[in-house]
């Protein structure tokens, strides 16, 4: 039998056009309401540049996400479980009833934007640190000052930091014999303590809004524990500017909790490629479009 977990991608999985399967739905309209910019627009026409701003890119990739639950829920297809990547968390919150989409659309462009703000532009980075263990990157992350930022899967760890820190953590991992190393490009170091101005801006926002206890668990990126309570999940929400995203162990923890069949809602297959690398005993589907969503209920109803 299978049992469930719907998995929401974060950041970097944007691109012009996303969504066009459903241009029509007044999800897109009520986006645009909340935050007085066309996002519809942008998601589906660009400009490429001004979608790929922080700010823009996770309210655009957060709605895109919940329409795509919308359309899969609406046609029978509920989870046992919910988790997402960084970004992702808020709509596995949103698909778990914690959090309304208006106050999701809101608190994701906020949280972009004091992102943005945190760290002046050039000054922070990241890296993906490919082919070493967790345990050795965290050792050269503490020697040159960096931090490891996401665990994404037993082999991509992500480190952030100041500019320089992570460009020395890079030549290190090289010399341990990672077997690729690259520098990332985005716009601030997140997942850093440097962050930490972005935390208390986001912290006062998220006292302002209404969280309801989750339906179902959600995995927490800072914990890879599921978490129900409303007030567990703010403080969480908090904590998750500055901490590591723990992907590897959520996956796994999941796993361990009899998961066996995971869906990726949302543009783009990046968590299924990293959870096919972490437990390969698991089924991955995906629904980013009106073909791929069809398919996945399909062979989830099988």
């Amino acid at each position: 039998m299978k049992k469930i977990a719907f998995v929401f991608p974060g950041q970097g999985s944007q691109s012009v056009g996303m969504g066009k399967d459903f241009a029509g739905s007044e999800l897109f309209e009520k986006a645009n309401q909340v935050l007085g910019f066309d996002l519809k627009k942008l998601c589906l026409e660009g400009p490429e540049d001004e979608l790929k701003k922080t700010a823009i890119t996770q309210p655009a990739i957060f709605t895109i996400s919940a329409i795509i639950f919308e359309a899969l829920k609406s046609n029978g297809l509920n989870a046992s479980a919910c988790a997402g990547h960084s970004l992702g968390e808020y709509s596995a919150l949103f698909a778990a009833g914690a959090l309304s989409f208006e106050d999701c659309v809101k608190v994701v462009n906020l949280r972009g934007t004091f992102m943005q703000e945190a760290v002046p532009i050039g000054k922070g980075s990241m890296a993906a640190i490919i082919g070493l263990s967790a345990e050795k990157v965290k050792e050269i992350c503490a020697s040159a000052f960096a931090e490891p930022a996401n665990y994404n899967s037993p082999t991509q760890i992500v480190i952030s930091g100041r500019k320089e820190a992570v460009q020395k953590a890079m030549a290190l991992c090289k010399e341990s014999g990672a077997k690729r190393v690259i520098e990332l490009q985005v716009s601030a170091p997140f997942h850093s303590t440097l962050m930490k101005p972005a935390q208390d801006k986001l912290a006062e926002e998220l006292g302002k809004i209404k969280i309801n206890n989750a339906s179902v668990p959600v995995v927490s990126n800072v914990t890879a524990k599921p978490v129900q309570d409303a007030g567990e999940i703010r403080e969480l929400l908090i904590k998750q500017v500055t901490s590591p995203v723990l992907w590897t162990d959520s996956i796994k923890n999941m796993s361990l909790d009899g998961i066996n069949t995971f869906v990726e809602v949302g543009p783009k297959k990046v968590l299924s490629g990293l959870i096919k690398t972490i437990d390969k005993s698991v089924a991955i589907l995906n629904a980013e479009d009106n073909a791929s969503i069809e398919n996945t209920l399909k062979e989830a109803s099988s």
